[in-house]
């Protein structure tokens, strides 16, 4: 088995042009949380013409809501969620330039599309393993919508947040029994 990829964000059209569906990453840097609901007030944003409270060129949201932390922890608990809910943002986001989005589950035609059109990829981690997961960061800061308490916009840092890639930006798909890799 290959060793898996190291990535730093924020993430280039050279590092998503690398990745291929199947790749193992790690992934190191600052990444964003977002849910279904911090996703509709940022598309509720820009269909006002207003700005977004974060800059999502180069980035990568993190589906997850996290638990509180422990004592002595950044965070608690934070595991990915069902990535589809998002699939009416994503391409979006996507559009301004955000690079990755991680969580579980396949994703709309739409989606890949998107993914595929402004070079960006999905990153898929493993359910039920959130404690596991939160080992990896360093730190986490609210940075958007507190009321929404754990669907708030967090800013993590992150070291060798482990991930593959689920669809990369040729139009490779790992849940697909056939088809471009």
């Amino acid at each position: 088995m290959p060793e898996p990829i190291k990535l730093t964000t924020p993430l280039s059209d050279a590092d998503i042009e690398a990745l291929r569906a199947g790749d193992a990453v790690l992934l190191s840097g600052i990444i964003y949380t977002g849910r279904d609901a911090a996703h509709k007030r940022l598309i509720e944003l820009l269909e006002a013409g207003e700005e977004l409270p974060i800059d999502v060129r180069g980035q990568v949201i993190y589906y997850c809501g996290p638990t509180p932390a422990p004592p002595g922890r950044p965070i608690g608990a934070a595991g990915p969620t069902t990535s589809y809910r998002m699939d009416a943002y994503t391409p979006q986001l996507t559009a301004l330039g955000l690079k990755g989005s991680i969580g579980k589950g396949p994703r709309s035609d739409e989606v890949k599309q998107a993914l595929i059109e402004h070079k960006a990829v999905y990153l898929g981690a493993i359910g039920g393993a959130g404690a596991l997961l939160a080992r990896t960061v360093t730190s986490a800061e609210v940075v958007a919508y507190e009321d929404l308490g754990p669907e708030a916009i967090r800013r993590l840092e992150v070291v060798e947040f482990p991930a593959h890639v689920a669809y990369d930006c040729h139009g490779g798909d790992v849940y697909a029994r056939e088809g471009p890799s």
